[in-house]
């Protein structure tokens, strides 16, 4: 059996540039890359001291004000800290080439970043959650005015580091987590803001925990589909948004296709998706032309970067993964 590997190096608006080089003529190999620009190197630093100055403010005034809210605030805010140092170190490990032993590279520590993120925000949350009920059935007095202005101070840095990853949140899922983490605690903090203002106004102390606890089951909610989507990616689980039977459909449709088997899709990292598959074609190998198009589709109309497919042409042999139950 013949064998030969496309190579295709992208710019990041995913498409292919320049020209594909020919190994050995039953692979093709297609590579895609979609690593964070250099530039979010210092956007990841301003977001993690910026967060931190939220963290100290928060925890500070919410002792100061005896509220809830503000500290369960606070406690989301650290795990955001946490979160993007993990995230930008994920990144970094993610851009390490391939070694004789990790020939992926590191590009799963982004899958492992994600996965850890989401565990200790929930950890977290369930703590700050249990002081809100405490704090439910014992109320304390509430500085309402501290807790509006500190509040108010973290939704506007919350905005502007949210701001500081609305650029190349498209391309990768590490960006876009972090973008859309950042846009809901500015949301969140609003919402301290406008529990400071209801206190005022009506002075009822149990406004405090019940917006903590609100705050708490937002991150529960927000986080739940993060843990669960990373922890399938762990398991090298099918990337949501990709559906097996549609990429099985198009293959099969491929007129030189009679048959394929060992068909297998997992993510490399949070940004970057393979597939195997062995395709029967009885009318001969089809030839490099056909390989890198069909790599260039799957791209283009799945979002699968890295590609490597086994050409069989002979109907009498039978491959010994053909069986749909062999791994």
């Amino acid at each position: 059996m013949s064998h030969s590997h496309d190579h295709h190096i992208e710019d990041e608006s995913g498409e292919p540039h320049g020209p594909p080089h020919h190994h050995r003529p039953g692979h093709s190999h297609s590579h895609s890359h979609a690593h964070a620009p250099a530039t979010f190197g210092y956007r990841f630093g301003v977001g993690i001291a910026l967060n931190l100055l939220i963290v100290a403010l928060e925890l500070i005034y919410g002792i100061i004000a005896h509220s809830v809210a503000l500290i369960a605030d606070a406690g989301h805010n650290l795990s955001d800290v946490l979160g993007l140092f993990v995230a930008y170190a994920a990144t970094i490990a993610s851009a390490r080439a391939p070694s004789p032993r990790f020939t992926y590279g590191l590009r799963a520590t982004s899958i492992m970043a994600a996965l850890f993120n989401a565990v200790f925000l929930l950890v977290v949350t369930g703590a700050l959650g249990y002081a809100a009920i405490e704090r439910l059935f014992r109320p304390e007095p509430v500085i309402a005015g501290a807790m509006m202005a500190v509040a108010a101070i973290g939704m506007v840095i919350n905005l502007i580091t949210a701001a500081l990853f609305a650029y190349g949140r498209k391309g990768d899922l590490n960006i876009r987590g972090a973008f859309l983490h950042m846009a809901a605690d500015a949301a969140i903090s609003a919402g301290v803001v406008l529990a400071g203002f209801a206190i005022m106004l009506t002075g009822r102390l149990w406004i405090d925990p019940l917006v903590s606890l609100g705050i708490s089951a937002l991150i529960i909610a927000g986080t739940w589909g993060l843990l669960r989507e990373s922890l399938a990616m762990a398991l090298a689980g099918v990337p949501a948004g990709i559906t097996t039977a549609e990429v099985r459909d198009y293959l099969a449709d491929l007129p030189e296709v009679s048959a394929l088997h060992d068909l297998h899709i997992w993510p490399m990292s949070t940004s970057e998706t393979a597939l195997t598959a062995h395709l029967l074609t009885p009318d001969g190998h089809p030839g490099d032309a056909f390989l890198a198009q069909t790599a260039n589709e799957l791209r283009r109309r799945f979002g699968i970067g890295h590609v490597t497919l086994q050409i069989e042409v002979d109907r009498e042999t039978v491959c010994a993964l053909e069986p749909d139950h062999v791994v």
